[in-house]
């Protein structure tokens, strides 16, 4: 079979060698004339599967190694009989740890106390509850919106948006880029949300570009006490003044941990497998125990902070994104797209050991429920 696969899609080669002979490009070059006597085809959220991209193509069947698919038309594949995967969830922890990166950080720079704070969170799927997870074990008191939840279960443990924007001192945002219906999700983040929240605020988006009017946001930024950006409008071609702004910003890379990564190819590997009734013959399970080190921080006076910091410095990711803004027109796009592609190999906080110190039990409980290893140092 021919396989068409976008290049950054961790170790596609060696999954899909045993189903057949893989044609890698970067994700945004594939067109219709690349797909046309392809078999399978394998992106990422940069390239758009519509009906022009598959009309007249021997395509069977077509995978998305992300946690969304807003990019693909699956009324466009079904009148065809092609099939579909994706991966949901695949980078729901990797997101998370950007959450509590950012948060950790924003925390020490305005000498905030994070235990005394309102979590709002606004989309509780695959993403926002292991948000809310993190939230719960570094101390702070969360409310919690999803109304497609809130219609399916009835538990009130759901509120109201107006709830949570107006009493929440940090706002942050998992849910899907939805432009129409009844849970429309398109510019969610505009004029009107904004001056409803609490003055100081913190808001976080890490989900999709259009659930935040970036005007609207830019007009506002002084009542608000922090912004964190990881997505954007028009990516990869990015608002400089949007940037400038942001405490944090980083390029759509949230959810780009290696083991995100790697689950999201395995994930549309099996999908493939099944769809094909073929047996699997890659196994990603020794890429995910990598063992990533120790760090002893029993000597620390911000033990969880120092933890989360050097296992993950988003620091780091920002610096790198703000120098895009020395680049002038199309080489700003291009230099947001190769941070992405040639993003550095970030393994999730579960790699990693950490060693406390006897009085640091409080602190070594936080660490072990935001997915670390922990052991009390000698």
């Amino acid at each position: 079979m021919k396989i068409i696969a976008d290049a950054n899609i961790p170790f596609v080669a060696e999954a899909f060698a045993d189903i057949g002979t893989i044609d890698l490009h970067p994700g945004r070059t594939i067109t219709h004339e690349t797909v046309t006597d392809a078999d399978l085809l394998l992106v990422r959220s940069v390239t758009p599967v519509n009906a022009e991209l598959v009309a007249g193509t021997n395509l069977k069947f077509v995978a998305s190694a992300t946690s969304g698919f807003e990019h693909i038309d699956l009324p466009a594949l079904q009148e065809r009989g092609i099939g579909f995967a994706h991966a949901p969830g695949s980078n729901a922890n990797s997101v998370a740890e950007y959450f509590t990166a950012a948060v950790l950080r924003l925390s020490k720079m305005q000498e905030r106390e994070l235990s005394a704070l309102v979590l709002g969170i606004v989309g509780v799927g695959n993403v926002g509850s292991l948000v809310l997870r993190c939230g719960k074990a570094l101390g702070m008191r969360c409310l919690l919106n999803d109304p497609p939840r809130k219609r399916l279960t009835g538990n009130e443990i759901y509120v109201s948006l107006e709830e949570v924007v107006e009493s929440s001192d940090i706002l942050t945002f998992h849910v899907p880029l939805n432009r129409s219906g009844e849970d429309a999700t398109y510019h969610l983040v505009n004029s009107d949300l904004l001056s409803r929240m609490k003055p100081g605020a913190i808001l976080i988006n890490a989900s999709r570009g259009g659930v935040v009017d970036e005007a609207a946001v830019i007009a506002a930024r002084s009542k608000l006490g922090g912004l964190v950006a990881d997505v954007w409008n028009h990516e990869p071609d990015i608002d400089p003044s949007y940037l400038a702004l942001a405490d944090i910003a980083t390029p759509h890379i949230a959810g780009y941990s290696f083991d995100g990564k790697v689950q999201g190819t395995a994930m549309i590997y099996k999908a493939a497998c099944k769809f094909l009734h073929g047996n699997q013959a890659w196994s990603p399970k020794k890429l995910l125990s990598e063992f990533a080190g120790s760090i002893d921080v029993s000597g620390s006076a911000d033990p969880v902070g120092e933890a989360v910091a050097k296992a993950y410095d988003i620091a780091d990711d920002d610096a790198r994104l703000r120098t895009i803004s020395e680049r002038q027109g199309s080489e700003r796009g291009n230099f947001f797209d190769l941070l992405r592609a040639a993003y550095p190999k970030r393994l999730e906080f579960a790699h990693f050991e950490i060693k406390c110190g006897k009085a640091q039990e409080p602190q070594r409980k936080i660490l072990a429920a935001l997915g670390f290893k922990t052991k009390i140092a000698d």
